[in-house]
């Protein structure tokens, strides 16, 4: 038998792993990831994780299709979205939590 893990599952296990990264409700409910008291991401259940990049960050992101924008402003590259639908959307997600981590850590 094969078992089935969540997509926030399998995403805090992974983020989790990287020193000082904390996993915890926001203030607003979502699933908050934080290293040195900064947000990195944040998910909503299984579905979308949220992410603040640098402008020029996020603009390119959006330019490659790796996020879509923020439904609070969708206007602003600082703010991200990204669905979460396949595995490889649960290893992007990752992959962009990692680029925001080894931001604010200097990595």
């Amino acid at each position: 038998m094969t078992e089935t893990r969540s997509a926030n599952s399998e995403i805090t296990e992974a983020v989790t792993a990287w020193p000082g990264v904390e996993a915890g409700l926001g203030r607003r409910g979502e699933w908050a990831f934080t290293v040195e008291g900064r947000q990195i991401g944040h998910l909503h259940g299984d579905r979308v994780a949220h992410f603040g990049f640098p402008r020029d960050v996020g603009a390119e992101l959006r330019a490659q299709g790796r996020v879509g924008p923020h439904p609070v402003n969708p206007h602003s590259t600082k703010m991200a979205a990204r669905a979460i639908e396949s595995e490889a959307d649960v290893r992007d997600v990752i992959d962009l939590m990692r680029m925001n981590y080894e931001r604010v850590v200097g990595s």
